[in-house]
C-alpha cells in the first residue's frame, strides 16, 4: 500500500475542511418563477394524459400560467393560469375557456421531495364556454375545487434525482422559503 505523501495528505485535509465548511454555510438553492412555470405546464400535460388514459371524460390543458412569488414581501404563490377544461361525452367536446388567480403558500413535502402550493385562495376567475360567459360562481367553485386537488396533489416542482446536487440535496432536512421572484430551498431550522 502506498503513503500518502505530506502534500498529498495536506491536500486531502483542505478537501475534506473545505467540503465541511461547504455544508456548514449550505447556500440557498433557488427555482425561478420560469422553471416552476415550464414544470407546472409539464405536470398539468402528464396529468392529462393519465386522466385520458384512465378514461375519464374530463381533459384539462393550459394555454399559459404565470407564476409570481413573494408579492409585495409576503411568503405566497400567486398563480394566474389561463386554459381549457373540456367535457368529452357523448361523442360531443363541451370546451369551457378558464382563468383562475390562486394564491398559496408553497410548501416542501421531504418523503416526495417536491414543493406544492397548499391552502389555497382564489382571488380571480373568468369562464367563458358557448353556452355562459363570466364569473359563475358554481361553475367557478367547480372548477377551483379541481385546480385545487390538482395543486394538492401534483407538485410545481420536484427535486431531480439524476442531478447529483439536488438528489443530496433531498437528503438534507430542508424547507422552503419564499423570496421575490424565487422559492429557495434551505436548512431546516426544526
Amino acid at each position: 500500500m502506498k503513503r500518502l505523501q505530506p502534500l498529498g495528505l495536506w491536500l486531502l485535509l483542505a478537501c475534506l475542511s473545505a467540503l465541511a465548511g461547504g455544508c456548514a454555510s449550505f447556500s440557498p438553492y433557488s427555482i425561478s418563477e420560469r422553471e416552476l412555470e415550464r414544470h407546472l405546464q409539464d405536470v398539468v400535460a402528464d396529468f392529462d394524459r393519465q386522466q385520458l388514459q384512465s378514461g375519464s371524460p374530463l381533459s384539462v390543458s393550459l394555454d399559459d400560467a404565470d407564476i409570481t412569488l413573494g408579492p409585495d414581501g409576503r411568503e405566497v404563490a400567486v398563480i394566474e393560469v389561463r386554459g381549457q377544461v373540456a367535457l368529452n361525452a357523448l361523442m360531443t367536446r363541451l370546451p369551457v375557456d378558464i382563468e383562475l388567480k390562486v394564491e398559496g403558500a408553497p410548501v416542501y413535502d421531504r418523503e416526495q421531495k417536491a414543493i406544492y402550493i397548499r391552502r389555497l385562495r382564489l382571488l380571480n376567475s373568468r369562464v367563458d364556454s358557448p353556452l355562459f360567459s363570466g364569473d359563475l360562481a358554481p361553475v367557478t367553485d367547480n372548477v377551483m375545487r379541481l385546480v385545487a386537488q390538482m395543486l394538492e396533489t401534483m407538485p410545481v416542482y420536484r427535486l431531480d434525482d439524476s442531478s447529483l446536487a439536488q438528489r443530496m440535496l433531498g437528503m438534507a432536512p430542508v424547507a422552503v422559503r419564499v423570496a421575490p421572484g424565487r422559492l429557495e430551498l434551505v436548512m431546516d431550522d426544526q
